[in-house]
């Protein structure tokens, strides 16, 4: 038998370990969030990139967020904590027996296993609703990004919730089921299971689940659908399919990606992302029509001077209006986003991330063939058993913490190096003044905050922030043009 004070230095570690990190990261949120509170205007570097009315929305939005993420971080903090110290998980793990007895279930690990998974995610469910209602409903929404009703939430929530019960209950029982029975070796058998359902979630989740979701329909046959194909072949990127997806009605944010396996690759475009696509220049073009009209107007006498002063401030409102840019990014500057994107492909950026994120998991597994044995573990957090799924959740969750941070810090900079090396590839294929153009576009279409604190950007960006990817499109340039 372990001693009392074994389980203690055990919890207590783990706890303080919480802490620490909630500390550390509070305190680079604070950092960047007195960039955003102490800049107003236009820094010097951004003159010609930003303007200052949009440079105002976007500080303003990312004040918010930010705003929502201290409270958010400490209410979870806190949550985490009287989860651990008032026994949670061990209670949740009888209330899952409880259940089983009161409804006649078969009595046994895998199962109880379960219907503790599902309590646990309903749980996680009910707690985080009203927080992802506020984030949609009041910070998005007053910032314009919004396009959900709250029919339309609800039952998205439920969907995404039904969709994942039903991935994670059958393969979270065989893998319980293959630790239990795979005896010494049993780590090489769930990490090669892991791997299979992986791979085959990224196929099945882009062709059955994500259509749920969201409307996929095949990019329409004209100059956009045939460009990207020529781009594709140019460097025997194996292009099958090309959807457009209506992100629209979620959010107006915007996005492109590619998936699939070895020589049947699809590219998705956001609907957002498109400028003769995405809904919002209806809109901006209605008032761009408005203003045209109300400045003809204006034109047609001057009666009274009362009139003329009318006419005068209907004829800056026609040209405020007429100012407004179309949003998402022209064909040639989504040709240029596609060249970064499908420099990941040429640069093998996935297969390399995914390489690594396996031996990591392979690892780890070795790792908790060893830990799980030891029973010490399971009594500092309350359990007089040792189940597998509550094992699973002990060592990966808890007691790998300070590995999993300094791994993500990382993984973090690995990412943020293959951004700047899939930019350096789309700079090779001519579409620098492309790219930036379509960046600039992107990232006030997003209200993206273009300033970041050094620290808290190091350790949090895995894309570049915006003047470091512009800085880094416009420099070989710089020394070509000095070459020649």
């Amino acid at each position: 038998m372990f001693s009392h004070f074994e389980e203690e230095t055990i919890f207590n570690a783990v706890l303080l370990f919480t802490w620490l990190t909630f500390v550390w990261e509070t305190y680079l949120s604070l950092r960047q969030r007195h960039v955003a509170l102490t800049s107003k205007t236009v820094p010097d570097k951004l003159v010609g990139v930003m303007e200052q009315e949009t440079f105002e929305k976007a500080r303003a939005y990312h004040l918010d967020k930010s705003t929502f993420g201290l409270i958010h971080s400490v209410y979870g903090q806190i949550e985490s904590t009287l989860i651990l110290c008032f026994g949670g998980f061990p209670a949740c793990w009888n209330l899952s027996a409880f259940f089983l007895t009161r409804l006649n279930f078969p009595q046994g690990e895998i199962i109880q296993s379960l219907v503790f998974l599902v309590l646990a995610m309903i749980f996680s469910s009910v707690t985080s609703l009203p927080w992802s209602l506020y984030s949609t409903f009041v910070i998005e929404e007053r910032h314009g990004f919004n396009k959900q009703t709250l029919g339309f939430f609800f039952k998205d929530t439920a969907k995404q919730f039904v969709v994942t019960i039903a991935i994670a209950l059958p393969v979270t029982a065989a893998l319980i089921l293959i630790i239990q029975a795979g005896g010494t070796y049993f780590f090489i058998y769930a990490w090669l299971f892991t791997l299979v359902v992986s791979l085959v979630m990224i196929t099945v989740y882009a062709d059955y689940i994500a259509p749920l979701f969201d409307k996929f329909t095949p990019l329409p046959d004209g100059e956009l659908r045939t460009r990207i194909e020529e781009l594709a072949q140019s460097i025997n990127f194996p292009l099958k399919k090309l959807f457009v997806v209506e992100g629209s009605k979620r959010s107006s944010h915007s996005n492109a990606y590619f998936y699939g396996f070895f020589n049947n690759k699809r590219i998705v475009l956001f609907d957002t992302l498109l400028e003769d696509y995405t809904p919002d220049n209806k809109q901006i073009q209605e008032e761009n029509q408005t203003g045209e009209n109300t400045s003809t107007e204006t034109q047609e006498g001057e009666v009274k001077k009362e009139v003329e002063e009318k006419g005068k401030d209907e004829e800056v409102t026609g040209e405020k209006s007429k100012k407004k840019t179309k949003k998402g990014c022209n064909n040639d500057e989504v040709l240029a986003v596609l060249s970064h994107e499908l420099g990941h492909w040429y640069l093998n950026h996935v297969l390399k991330q995914l390489v690594l994120s396996q031996v990591n998991l392979l690892l780890c597994l070795m790792v908790f063939a060893v830990l799980m044995k030891e029973t010490v573990l399971y009594s500092a957090f309350g359990f007089d058993t040792q189940p597998t799924l509550i094992g699973l959740i002990i060592i990966f969750q808890f007691i790998f913490a300070p590995y999993n941070e300094i791994l993500s810090f990382i993984v973090t900079h690995i990412t943020r190096k293959f951004e700047f090396q899939a930019d350096a590839f789309a700079r090779k294929m001519k579409q620098a003044e492309l790219l930036r153009s379509a960046l600039i576009k992107l990232n006030e279409d997003n209200l993206s905050f273009p300033l970041s604190d050094w620290l808290y950007s190091a350790w949090h960006f895995s894309h570049p922030p915006l003047l470091d990817r512009l800085k880094a499109l416009e420099e070989p340039q710089s020394r070509d043009k000095k070459t020649q």
